[in-house]
């Protein structure tokens, strides 16, 4: 048996319902930040995939460099690729 009061509090709750799903429908807040985190993971990425790819050649280099630098060595000095 439905009581005047259930059938308010059931239009209550189905208004906060239907009004909390439109304001989440319409709420752009956060919008740009999402924006500038997906972003920014996508070039960490490829920056990863970069170093990832010509890590063998740039621990050469580093290594060639650091033969440079050492004076005492009677290596050959070429930072190149």
């Amino acid at each position: 048996m439905l009581t005047d009061l259930s059938i308010r509090m059931f239009m209550y709750v189905q208004a906060t319902v239907q009004s909390t799903i439109t304001n989440l429908r319409s709420d752009e807040r956060g919008q740009d930040t999402l924006e500038w985190v997906l972003m920014s993971g996508l070039i960490a990425a490829a920056i990863v995939g970069v170093l990832a790819l010509f890590s063998g050649k740039l621990t050469t280099m580093v290594n060639n460099v650091g033969d440079c630098l050492d004076f005492t060595s009677s290596t050959t000095c070429s930072p190149g690729f």
